[in-house]
């Protein structure tokens, strides 16, 4: 019998693990395999934003050098397909190595807690004094039981889907390729195509290697990338022969009835719990960040802790509330070519850019 355990070590898994009471006895199952490239692989552009480095800082912690990749960018080019308008935004993101970045959280966790690699959870089920966890290692079956039950695996969580199985969230599904990269200059790169996708697209140059990647209807992804790669060309992307596909779903929540926290003693922290932001799909801070709130709640026990552990999100579900207004202004056409049309908060880029392609009819 655990106290806690963790299905997931992303950066909401991690976090809860590291940050756990040393009294309490905890395990953490995870799929990745920690010593080579096989295992579950998260279509990620692998960009740190300013709140998730807010978040690590919080905890004094500073990245090691070799998360870091080449090069480090500090604008992104934005492109809206329909209207052939492109500008560029200052942002700023750190470049940086993904899988290594989840590798290096999983190193900060202390050997109190039982980690289990490749490993994936197969069921849960409540029983009389908690919860019943199964899942599969090296073709191997494993059974235990714990008091609480952490659902941080992301957007197909387990958990999540036996705590609410008559919720539905919005999905898509992401699908990222690796190319050998040709382009002339190093960029990030944000695209908008409302024949493709009513998301949005990202392009970016990693260590030689150039990632091209997007969030699509589930039905049509596969067809909807390829369809975009090629509407790219003439916007100078070189994306042939690609090296490497990966893929999986990716949720963008609607509303605040899409942020679920968990009940009965089971929590939901990370994007499991659907803190994805729905502008930008970015959910490192909000992963970082509720985990170390329900590490607060589990750490003092008293009370109500689910009831606890919704009152200590309430800002990040605030916050999320506010990214959904704010993207109409990113997704809806009129209002997105408006804002850039604008040239608000654009900068002007010194260099001889290649003539867009005219505008097309939408």
């Amino acid at each position: 019998m655990y106290d806690v355990a963790i299905i997931g070590l992303g950066p909401a898994g991690a976090t809860l693990a590291r940050l756990l009471d040393p009294g309490l006895r905890v395990i953490a199952i995870d799929r990745k395999n920690p010593d080579g490239p096989a295992g579950f692989q998260k279509p990620c552009g692998g960009l740190l934003s300013t709140d998730a480095q807010k978040a690590l800082s919080r905890f004094n912690l500073t990245l090691p050098l070799d998360l870091l990749v080449d090069p480090q960018i500090f604008s992104v080019r934005t492109i809206d397909l329909g209207s052939g308008i492109i500008r560029h935004y200052q942002r700023f993101y750190i470049n940086l190595d993904r899988r290594r970045f989840d590798q290096w959280l999983i190193s900060l966790i202390p050997g109190r807690v039982e980690v289990r690699h490749r490993a994936r959870c197969t069921q849960v089920c409540r029983v009389e004094d908690g919860y019943e966890v199964t899942w599969r290692e090296d073709g191997t079956e494993h059974i235990i039981r714990a008091k609480c039950l952490v659902g941080a695996d992301g957007a197909s969580s387990v958990v999540r889907r036996y705590a609410y199985p008559e919720e539905s969230i919005r999905k898509y599904l992401a699908i990222q390729q690796w190319f050998p990269d040709a382009h002339a200059t190093p960029f990030y790169s944000c695209v908008f195509d409302r024949q493709t996708t009513d998301c949005y697209a990202w392009g970016l140059s990693k260590n030689g290697s150039f990632l091209f990647g997007g969030a699509f209807a589930v039905k049509t992804g596969r067809e909807d990338f390829k369809r975009l790669k090629e509407r790219l060309g003439p916007y100078g992307f070189r994306l042939e022969h690609p090296l490497r596909t990966e893929a999986c779903m990716v949720l963008r929540p609607a509303g605040p009835g899409d942020y679920c926290c968990g009940r009965d003693g089971m929590f939901l922290i990370g994007e499991a719990a659907g803190f994805v932001s729905p502008s930008s799909l970015e959910g490192i801070s909000y992963a970082i960040n509720s985990g170390y709130a329900l590490s607060r709640v589990l750490n003092q026990p008293q009370g109500n802790p689910n009831r606890r552990y919704r009152r200590a999100v309430a800002g990040i579900r605030t916050r999320l509330t506010l990214k959904n207004l704010k993207s109409p202004f990113l997704y809806a056409p009129p209002l997105r070519r408006m804002v850039m049309k604008s040239g608000l908060n654009a900068i002007q880029v010194l260099e001889d850019e290649k003539p867009a392609p005219p505008p097309e009819e939408e």
